[in-house]
């Protein structure tokens, strides 16, 4: 097994004949082999704001609604330059 040195990530497609185009030129990278793996979206995964709703209708997070949880207000708050 080969050594991996340095590693890019960068987007692209794949088309319906199966071929793989990336966004950008690769200009900076050396001639020769490469090895690539694909990382791809998941059609079956639900979006942020599915999750959220879930999240909201969830039993399990009913104790945030306890008014004892509710232990900030904007007074505790700090502005991030400070």
């Amino acid at each position: 097994m080969h050594t991996i040195s340095k590693a890019i990530e960068i987007n692209g497609i794949v088309n319906e004949q199966h071929q793989l185009f990336f966004e950008e030129p690769l200009t900076h990278i050396p001639s020769g082999k490469v090895r690539v793996i694909l990382m791809f979206e998941n059609e079956d995964e639900i979006t942020e704001k599915e999750w959220l709703a879930s999240a909201l209708r969830n039993p399990v997070f009913e104790f945030l609604k306890d008014e004892r949880e509710d232990i900030y207000t904007l007074l505790d708050a700090k502005p991030l330059d400070a």
